[in-house]
């Protein structure tokens, strides 16, 4: 399983594979064709409630990663869809926040990898 993933906003690349918008928001001053993406999936990204707690600067990056996993949980229908999708070819999971080493799109690789 080929699974990586990559900022929005990067340019498109011949090794991205399917590319998988995993945000819940549209990212901002892309088009649909600057951004290539073949499938959003915003189901799978964390909820609103769940975001505006972490960037409000009310909790942790371990707390919100315990909590989106949680979410993870309680929504088998979304991976199931992603899982429905990665199979020979690459995935490349998209998102659009800065921070490469902590982003949920990272958290959601890790789940996808552990938890058959």
């Amino acid at each position: 399983m080929q699974l990586k993933t990559k900022r929005v906003y990067e340019p498109k690349a011949d090794g991205d594979g399917m590319r998988v918008l995993v945000d819940r928001l549209w990212p901002r001053g892309l088009t649909k064709a600057e951004a290539a993406v073949d499938l959003w999936l915003k189901e799978i990204a964390p909820t609103t409630e769940l975001r505006r707690w972490f960037h409000g600067d009310q909790g942790t990056w371990d707390e919100f990663s315990k909590r989106y996993i949680g979410e993870l949980d309680n929504n088998p229908a979304a991976v199931d869809v992603l899982r429905q999708h990665i199979g020979e070819a690459p995935v490349t999971l998209l998102y659009s926040v800065k921070d490469e080493a902590r982003n949920h799109a990272e958290i959601l690789k890790d789940y996808i990898l552990t938890h058959r």
